[in-house]
């Protein structure tokens, strides 16, 4: 666990998420999913059940190349982080991950400080070399976020994202560990 000052003065922690954090998590992602259309699924459209969360958290903790982190203030998610490497030997090293925030706090470093604990992890993971992630193309305030913290881009995905019939681009970018 690690508490971290954000920009606003006020604290957060990030920690593992754990089986007990199941439900917690999917009226999360539930709520979120509502609030962004820069995110992989809209309202009402993350459907997993409470079993399903639990197994989930269950083999990340297990596995040495993923991780799923939670940024926690005044006992309530406001966001998360998931990373998978690849299941086998000649891919295990590089993976990509997908980040959250509450609407309310976005714009204080909430993320920021989520990524930034990804990228330390995988530096002392001894296994991670390199993190991959996709974001809109229209998504500015992230791709400059990702790029202050030395992701570059590598490609276009085009109509990566279909929203209410509009098709939308994904940047992706990758940030190398060694």
């Amino acid at each position: 666990m690690k508490e971290i000052e954000l920009k606003d003065g006020r604290k957060m922690r990030i920690r593992e998420a754990t089986k007990s954090d199941a439900r917690e998590i999917i009226e999360y992602l539930q709520k979120v999913g509502g609030e962004s259309d820069f995110i992989t699924f809209g309202k009402d459209e993350f459907d997993k059940t409470i079993a399903e969360e639990e197994m989930f958290i269950e083999n990340i903790s297990k596995t040495k190349n993923a991780l799923f982190i939670l940024a926690e203030m005044d006992g309530k998610i406001i966001g998360n982080l998931s990373f998978a490497g690849g299941p086998r030997k000649r891919i295990e090293h590089v993976g990509e991950f997908g980040v959250t925030v509450l609407k309310d706090y976005w714009g204080i470093g909430v993320g920021t400080a989520l990524v930034k604990e990804l990228i330390q992890w995988s530096r002392d993971s001894g296994i991670i070399r390199k993190i991959n992630l996709r974001s809109r193309t229209d998504n500015f305030s992230a791709i400059s976020t990702y790029e202050k913290l030395g992701f570059v881009q590598e490609g276009i995905r085009t109509r990566d994202l279909c929203i209410d019939d509009k098709f939308y681009d994904s940047i992706c970018m990758g940030l190398e560990i060694d």
